[in-house]
């Protein structure tokens, strides 16, 4: 089966270095090389799940199915599909009562974040988030420092802001530094944001 995206290019289902490597990921410090955020996020939404700490959960992504074969009456096959761009974020849930929603994205850019990681609908979504009292942030990763950082949405809501005012398209390192949160890497959770959200929000 083809799955294209919205502009008709091919879906190609990435392949972690780990499959390549095999024996020779046996040492500890390269276990979670080829590992994605996403795949990271998931490993640590089921570690709160299983101790019955919060329940986050990744949306799928919307798909629009363009082509069916029927080759027997009794059974569908998809042949062609397209992913749709998702109107909302990537994660919600709850915790201790309360809404969580964020986005994660993750870039190869070491000195500064591209803001056209993000789309307008995202934004505003988070804005109404927001303004509901619910718990929105990003989760930011530099992918070769290997960096994580919890950034309140109040904040992505202010540089897009000044994007669009005609500053800069991207927040610096520097600017992630002093209005994020560091968070790091661990083995279970892998990405322990959850700490983060008791610090700032107090719960």
């Amino acid at each position: 089966m083809n799955f294209n995206y919205p502009n008709g290019k091919r879906y190609i289902p990435k392949v972690s270095e780990t499959e390549f490597k095999g024996k020779k990921q046996s040492n500890p410090s390269y276990s979670n090389r080829g590992m994605t955020l996403e795949d990271d996020l998931n490993d640590t939404n089921e570690y709160y799940r299983e101790r019955n700490i919060a329940v986050i959960h990744k949306k799928p992504t919307p798909v629009q199915i363009v082509k069916v074969d029927y080759p027997k009456r009794s059974a569908a096959v998809i042949k062609e599909a397209y992913f749709k761009q998702a109107s909302t974020t990537d994660y919600n849930g709850v915790y201790k009562g309360k809404y969580i929603d964020f986005e994660a994205k993750e870039t190869i850019n070491t000195t500064s974040f591209p803001l056209k990681n993000f789309h307008q609908h995202q934004i505003d979504h988070m804005q109404e988030v927001v303004s509901h009292g619910g718990i929105c942030f990003v989760i930011l990763r530099f992918s070769k420092q290997e960096q994580v950082y919890f950034l309140q949405a109040t904040h992505l809501l202010f540089f897009w802001e000044r994007m669009k005012n005609g500053g800069r398209k991207s927040i610096t390192k520097e600017e992630i530094e002093q209005n994020a949160d560091f968070i790091p890497l661990g083995f279970r959770p892998r990405i322990d944001y959850i700490k983060i959200i008791d610090t700032l929000f107090h719960l």
